[in-house]
């Protein structure tokens, strides 16, 4: 079977991982740091916290935003949940506001929502590797009051229309990324923030080790560090409410080793899209998300938006047939406020008509590093025979 997304592991990452697994270090040791440093200045970032989880990261994203009870997170519907969740952890509310085009939040419905409400954060997502209008973002959340933190699970190694990288927080406070398996670059799981903050940076640090303060400087109770006649070296402070969202020196291993490929991985991804582009250009009943706009995207996903009406076929039989030529799809995404629990909870789930419309048609087809000529060749194939 090919999946629809897959990491790529070689003998370099494996010797990584088998050389700190022989080390004094399995987790918090030395390769954090320096796995954050190598990240930020890959991105052109002052500062980044490595996290367990993308999702972690978001979390705590959320926190520093102050987002809490009466606090309102604004976010696209076509994500995975965790973005939309992240305001939900601290109490806040999250409310959403329909994409364009290009499947990214629409700059001029999230206008149109902040001049409407109190909006205390805006959280964009930069769906399948492709930069949301950071810029424009930018100047509307400066306007009314707002954080900005990017949910850039799928774009790292991206590029903003200026040439700067996805993550340089340039337009934002913080950016989030995501190590997963199926991501430009694989930890197992893990994530990482960026900023150019350094109050935000210090914070984050505090907030992933369980809200624990070790620098003496900073301590409250300055008087507990020193007993009679000595300094008490085990000293520390639990300041605020904290999480264990800690990475370990394993995953940073395997990232930093296949950091060194991210360009070698980004040329892959972008000569496959471009081919897919190519062969896909006359198909009928099926518009290709993202056509031509290949270069300054991550490209972590392929999308097709089919016609199932016209096709006369439901997307699950399709989905079927592909599997019975042995290749992987899925969808991405179900739009977030159509799940139980955001109707329940009464999250709006109208005026999004761009996001149902492109849900009801979206098919993601493989798209990873490994994937061989031959193997798209076939995928494109069964492709042209299955939608026409």
């Amino acid at each position: 079977m090919i999946p629809y997304g897959k990491h790529h592991i070689n003998k370099d990452d494996i010797r990584s991982v088998i050389k700190v697994l022989k080390s004094n270090y399995l987790t918090q040791g030395p390769l954090i740091k320096i796995f954050e440093n190598k990240i930020a200045n890959y991105v052109g970032a002052k500062y980044a916290v490595a996290v367990s989880s993308c999702t972690a990261g978001l979390h705590l994203s959320a926190i520093v935003s102050n987002l809490k009870k009466n606090k309102t997170l604004l976010t696209s519907p076509i994500t995975f949940v965790s973005t939309a969740n992240s305001s939900l952890f601290c109490g806040g509310k999250t409310i959403f506001a329909d994409v364009d085009s290009k499947i990214n939040i629409s700059t001029e419905e999230v206008n149109k929502i902040c001049s409407k409400h109190k909006i205390d954060a805006i959280s964009p997502v930069h769906f399948g590797g492709l930069p949301c209008d950071m810029k424009q973002l930018k100047k509307i959340a400066d306007k009314h009051g707002a954080t900005i933190y990017e949910d850039a699970a799928h774009a790292f190694g991206a590029n903003l229309s200026d040439g700067s990288k996805v993550g340089s927080c340039k337009y934002s406070d913080m950016t989030v990324f995501s190590f997963h398996p199926v991501k430009s670059i694989a930890t197992g799981e893990g994530g990482i923030i960026t900023t150019n903050n350094r109050k935000i940076y210090e914070r984050l640090l505090i907030l992933r080790n369980s809200g624990i303060e070790k620098n003496e400087d900073n301590f409250i109770n300055k008087n507990k560090l020193k007993g009679k006649k000595t300094i008490n070296p085990w000293y520390y402070e639990m300041q605020e409410l904290g999480y264990h969202y800690r990475i370990t020196d394993i995953q940073c291993a395997l990232g930093l080793s296949q950091l060194k490929k991210i360009n070698r991985f980004l040329i892959k991804r972008k000569n496959l899209a471009k081919k897919y582009d190519l062969e896909f250009k006359n198909l009928k009943n099926c518009k290709i998300v993202h056509e031509g706009l290949r270069n300054n995207s991550s490209n972590h996903l392929y999308v097709l938006n089919i016609d199932f009406k016209k096709l006369g076929i439901t997307r699950g039989k399709l989905m079927k047939l592909f599997e019975a030529k042995e290749i992987g799809t899925q969808v991405h995404y179900i739009p977030v406020p159509s799940h139980p629990y955001f109707k329940k909870n009464n999250h709006n789930t109208t005026n999004l008509p761009n996001s149902y419309k492109y849900y009801d048609g979206a098919l993601s087809i493989p798209l990873y590093y490994d994937l061989t000529n031959k193997q798209q060749a076939h995928i494109i194939n069964q492709v042209k025979k299955l939608i026409r």
